[in-house]
């Protein structure tokens, strides 16, 4: 069927141009770009339908390269089909999911499971993560090259790093025969055991034990040194110090292989969030300080950090509704994204382009997969956006199964309207869980 997205500005982050042009989409793919006179014939001759994008911005499909979806094995927390649902709602035509399932993503059979519950669902397209060990044990390598043929779209152990240096050797230097990323959960055990925020003046004043900086930054630290040694390609989980930003950017000045993303939380939110004990709050790695903060958004400004990813981390009640040292770590983030982030726009923090490279076009060149561009032949994957659209953040309206987010009753400004996933618009709006 052919489709006419129509009155729109087109927005292409790596090339930096804006404008009015019509998108003529048949079989999946982009076909024609028109200009809004040349359009009017075909949009007048009923062979096309036509997709009102009057007032919003067109831009290549947003695709979230950290997620957890909880299934197998926690679907009271989310499903797959959940999770893409509120992806889609969100603004995501794509999500990579973590392998810290139950059982773990750690062999063919669970990432063809993944992938045929996100075909059944039909909400975005999902890149399984396969484990980096088996059971994410630390211990045995998985096998890298059953999962890549599976369709494991790059290996990480995230939930607990890859504490043994001679195993992350080992994991860099197969991936490389698969060119697939390995992704950094950067922590070192010895330093956070039983912390919970970071350490600080609010662990001081709480008494809550705190999780040092370094905690995270001397495990980027090795693990830049280690792709150096064993070639391959890093990619560093949800930066949240300076210290990090600054590594990652020495390394990017020798030319290392070597990309990185943070989330929202770490450029929106400081360790003083949970003064009050907020379990909703409470993440790892921790919310840091102020200085961390502008140093994360400067990471981001001058592309030492080259994705904004979610971290998507659903919870219920159960593992939340508690005391603080008891409560799980994570946040849901798919749905409120795009107005997080559209907030660095309107501070001067970051161009346009560089949100949207940071949301698309990025995540899809280190993850390797199809998206991020609009272009003449390419797939048809496209985020409808209101810039201007105000909000309140309601998280009972989530369609996300959990609800732990800090930003309930925050006022947002930037959403989704609609994604188009290989030409055909997503619909979720009347959809029933």
């Amino acid at each position: 069927m052919k489709r006419i997205v129509a009155n729109g500005t087109v927005i292409h982050p790596v090339s930096e141009r804006m404008e009015k042009i019509d998108l003529l989409i048949e079989e999946g793919k982009f076909k024609a770009f028109l200009s809004l006179e040349d359009s009017g014939s075909l949009k007048n001759s009923g062979t096309a339908e036509i997709i009102d994008a009057g007032g919003l911005w067109v831009v290549p499909g947003l695709i979230d390269m950290h997620v957890h979806l909880r299934e197998p094995g926690e679907e009271y927390k989310e499903t797959i089909r959940t999770g893409t649902m509120a992806a889609a709602a969100g603004g995501f035509v794509g999500v990579a999911c973590m392998p810290n399932t139950h059982p773990v993503n750690d062999s063919r059979s669970v990432t063809e499971y993944i992938l045929q519950k996100a075909a059944d669902a039909g909400f975005a397209r999902v890149y399984p993560v396969a484990a980096v060990s088996v059971g994410s044990l630390g211990e045995q390598l998985s096998e890298f090259g059953d999962l890549v043929g599976a369709g494991a779209v790059a290996f990480s152990d995230d939930g607990r790093p890859v504490s043994g240096s001679r195993l992350m050797r080992s994991a860099l230097e197969y991936a490389r025969t698969y060119d697939k990323p390995i992704i950094s959960h950067a922590e070192d055990l010895g330093l956070s055991e039983g912390g919970c925020i970071h350490e600080g003046e609010v662990s001081a004043m709480t008494g809550l034990k705190g999780i040092p900086s370094e905690a995270e930054e001397i495990m980027v630290y090795r693990d830049i040194e280690l792709t150096r040694l064993a070639g391959g390609k890093l990619h560093v989980a949800h930066v949240s110090t300076a210290g990090s930003v600054e590594l990652i950017r020495q390394a990017k000045a020798r030319g290392g292989r070597v990309t990185a993303e943070t989330a929202p939380h770490y450029f929106t939110l400081t360790h003083e969030s949970v003064a009050e004990f907020d379990t909703n709050a409470r993440m790892n790695p921790p919310l840091r300080t102020a200085e961390d903060v502008e140093a994360i958004r400067l990471g981001l400004k001058d592309g030492t950090i080259d994705a904004i990813a979610t971290d998507h981390a659903p919870h219920s009640v159960i593992e939340k509704d508690v005391e603080f040292e008891q409560a799980a770590n994570g946040i849901v983030g798919l749905e409120t994204c795009v107005g997080l982030t559209l907030q660095l726009v309107r501070d001067g923090v970051l161009t346009v382009f560089q949100a949207l490279r940071a949301l698309s076009s990025n995540p899809a060149r280190i993850l390797g997969v199809a998206g991020g561009t609009i272009e003449l032949g390419g797939v048809a994957n496209l985020t409808l956006l209101d810039s201007n659209a105000q909000y309140k953040v309601e998280p009972e309206a989530f369609f996300s199964l959990s609800r732990n987010t800090p930003f309930g009753g925050k006022d947002l400004q930037g959403k989704a309207v609609m994604t188009i996933l290989e030409g055909n618009p997503v619909r979720i709006k009347s959809v029933a869980r």
